[in-house]
């Protein structure tokens, strides 16, 4: 009775103990399960705070982007403007050094006529003194033949003085010879310098028919350019000028030249300057092809001027573009400059404000401020 009590004992403390020991793994399960749902948990939170992360750098590279673009954008920009800049300094000292030729060449003109005014007057002083001698050797001749009638009076009344007289007489005709042969002389050189002068006169009329003749060459350009283009471009009746309308060209108050107007301004502009280049009777004079621009009276001046050269730079820009200026090699020929609304057009007294916002073409020829300029100075003499 009691080995079988003892047993049973064993048995339900070994019974107590297997109980105790899942017990045990049970809750060391639950607290494994626990930790492994705290680390998913975790593992998860830092999942999320790396993604937020990974959008906000992603955004931050996509403006870094953006402002490198931005700036790339900015750079070109700036290097344009500064090609632009270097251009129309290269325009100004050009048209810098064409002035001082013209100024050099009028000063030279001018000093030519001074010249030759000065040659003038020199010459009509000696031929005033010559005047006057003759004049002079006119009364000694007139004195000489009274002495000689009182002489002959005297003959007449003093026979006995015969000799003396006759002496007297042959004496005063010597004289009188030399005074002859002195004339003569007088009058020979006269007539050579009336000679040389009528001679002056008639250079200085041929000069100034050569004159004429050169400042009537722009009237010639502009007749072989009507004839040479007919109706098929506008060309103005005074100066020959190529005029486009700018509402064709630019949208009001701006400076970007149309896309859609681009072939219409290339097909006109070398229509024109063609002309000017082949024409062997034009291109002989040409000196520059100038591209202007004209605003309308609205607004100040100062704006209009800017607009004016913003939409002249404009033209000129795109025109040497075509390979029409590079196959020519015009491109040293052209300038371009804005003129506000100091040429508006005007019909009966009225502004025409759609006529006056234009661009013009126009040609200068070579020495042509120089050539009017004594044009105007032989028309006042």
């Amino acid at each position: 009775m009691f080995k079988k009590k003892n047993n049973s004992s064993n048995n339900s403390e070994n019974t107590n103990f297997w109980i105790s020991y899942a017990d045990l793994m049970a809750g060391l399960l639950f607290v494994f399960i626990l930790l492994i749902g705290a680390i998913m948990v975790k593992s998860a939170i830092l999942k999320n705070t790396l993604n937020e992360k990974d959008s906000v750098l992603n955004e931050q590279n996509e403006t870094l982007n953006e402002q490198s673009q931005t700036l790339l954008i900015k750079d070109d920009e700036i290097t344009k403007l500064q090609n632009l800049l270097a251009q129309r300094e290269e325009r100004l000292k050009s048209t810098e050094e064409n002035l001082i030729i013209s100024n050099k060449t009028l000063k030279l003109k001018s000093d030519e006529l001074e010249s030759l005014n000065q040659l003038l007057l020199a010459q009509n002083s000696k031929i005033d003194n010559y005047s006057d001698h003759i004049v002079l050797l006119q009364n000694l001749t007139e004195e000489q033949n009274t002495t000689l009638t009182q002489k002959e009076l005297d003959i007449a009344g003093y026979k006995n003085k015969i000799v003396l007289l006759s002496n007297n007489m042959t004496q005063q005709e010597d004289k009188l010879k030399l005074n002859e042969e002195k004339l003569l002389e007088l009058l020979k050189a006269v007539e050579n310098k009336e000679t040389k002068y009528d001679e002056l006169l008639l250079k200085l009329q041929a000069q100034k028919s050569k004159i004429k003749s050169l400042t009537g060459i722009k009237l010639k350009v502009i007749a072989e350019l009507k004839s040479s283009l007919g109706d098929k471009i506008n060309i103005d009746k005074e100066n020959g000028s190529l005029r486009l309308a700018s509402n064709i060209l630019f949208d009001k108050g701006s400076a970007n030249l149309k896309d859609g107007a681009k072939s219409e301004l290339k097909a006109n502009f070398i229509d024109y300057v063609d002309t000017l280049i082949t024409n062997k009777n034009i291109a002989k004079h040409l000196d520059t092809i100038i591209i202007e621009g004209h605003t309308d009276s609205d607004g100040s001046y100062l704006y209009n001027l800017n607009l004016s050269q913003q939409r002249a730079f404009a033209v000129m820009n795109y025109l040497l573009t075509l390979d029409y200026i590079k196959e020519h090699n015009i491109k040293e020929k052209l300038v371009a400059s804005g003129r506000s609304y100091l040429d508006t057009i005007n019909e009966n007294g009225i502004e025409n404000k759609d006529a006056s916002r234009r661009i013009e073409v126009k040609f200068r020829l070579k020495n042509e401020a120089a050539m009017y300029e004594i044009e105007r100075v032989l028309d006042a003499d």
